[in-house]
């Protein structure tokens, strides 16, 4: 991919983000959330709402427990 790619932000229902090519189709299991932009853009995203790296199963048990 080069510079002048846009990306869109990815996420699935586990809580856990991606950077896809926003000209390609987004794979099963995934959904946009809404961001687009240079890499860049899309990782300073990610770096501010993705906090907690657990998957979302893992932190409901651990919080039940």
């Amino acid at each position: 991919m080069d510079e002048n790619t846009t990306y869109q932000v990815l996420v699935n229902d586990e809580g856990q983000y991606s950077l896809w090519p926003a000209d390609k189709e987004v794979p099963a299991g995934w959904h946009p959330d809404g961001t687009r932009g240079t890499r860049q853009e899309c990782m300073d995203h990610v770096d501010e709402v993705w906090t907690d790296m657990r998957p979302r199963s893992l932190q409901e048990r651990m919080s039940a427990g």
